[in-house]
């Protein structure tokens, strides 16, 4: 990968990265849900410009429904109970690790050996951020993370069950099922007279995240990806998603000093060594595979 592209992935890795942190302050008087609505349509703005992916609106909005919709607004509401920041970079990441699980329950794809060894040690290493979250972080904000993760990784099933491409136009048109919903459930879960009031009383705290979340997380950040994807295997693009914890966790100490129980970075150094084995597995295979053609294979799909 030439240095230009590789610079421009490590930049998407940084916007994303530091997204936690902005959506953090942004979650400052406004419901959570109430902010996933206002991300999101802004970046519905975007639609007269992006081409909707070649095929039905059915299957776009149902991925949206779990990437988008399910992913954001159980993210949202965890930081709102208090999640930290940067824990909930590192712990957004066990998608990868549960893509793999619900692919071979769902698709009856058989991940590599390495994989299922990324599979157990992401699991052991979830279990242990669980475990060393310390005081401040509320049991409910953890689960509502790892739900966050549950519902990205569904997507990421539903992308491959119903063959529905990625990149920008799946990030802008599936957003066409986020806002009414997400702003219909925060009138039940905080009442008209809390969503009327964040409406009515948005700072330029608020508006300023969600410009940054929607305009360069969501619509800059995944223009760029999808063009490295265009150019470059996969293989070599989707590990540089291993930057976002690291940056998600130095942001969160620099800008609100947040510093994990040493358990719960134990546990992330297990969860991101996962990840890696999730991720990178495939391509140590072919690789090794290459170097040695004459090698048996066991016939495993990749996830």
């Amino acid at each position: 990968m030439p240095l230009r592209d590789a610079l421009s992935a490590v930049l998407v890795m940084v916007l994303w990265g530091m997204n936690f942190v902005v959506i953090d302050r942004g979650l400052a008087g406004v419901p959570p849900l109430v902010f996933v609505a206002l991300r999101f349509a802004v970046v519905l703005l975007a639609l007269p410009f992006v081409a909707r992916p070649a095929v039905p609106l059915r299957r776009v909005l149902a991925v949206g429904a779990c990437m988008s919709l399910g992913q954001f607004g159980l993210m949202y509401t965890s930081l709102a109970v208090g999640m930290p920041p940067g824990l909930a970079s590192l712990v957004l990441q066990a998608q990868a690790v549960l893509t793999v699980g619900l692919a071979a329950l769902v698709l009856g794809e058989r991940p590599l050996r390495v994989q299922l060894l990324g599979v157990g040690l992401g699991v052991v290493g979830l279990g242990v951020v669980g475990l060393g979250r310390g005081g401040s972080v509320p049991a409910l904000a953890l689960v509502l993370c790892v739900l966050a993760a549950l519902s990205w990784a569904t997507g990421n099933v539903l992308v491959r069950r119903l063959r529905v491409p990625g990149g920008l136009g799946l990030t802008v048109w599936s957003a066409l099922v986020v806002p009414v919903p997400a702003l219909g459930l925060a009138l039940v879960v905080d009442g008209p007279a809390e969503v009327g009031r964040a409406l009515t009383h948005l700072t330029a705290v608020n508006w300023l995240s969600t410009g940054y979340t929607a305009v360069l997380a969501s619509l800059v950040g995944y223009g760029i990806w999808n063009r490295l994807l265009e150019r470059h295997p996969a293989s070599d693009v989707a590990p540089f998603t291993l930057l976002v914890p690291p940056v998600g966790m130095v942001t969160a100490w620099l800008a609100d000093g947040e510093v994990p129980t040493p358990l719960a970075v134990t546990g992330g150094v297990a969860l991101v060594l996962g990840v890696a084995l999730v991720t990178l597995g495939p391509r140590w295979r072919r690789r090794r595979r290459a170097m040695s053609p004459g090698v048996p294979t066991d016939g495993s799909v990749r996830v």
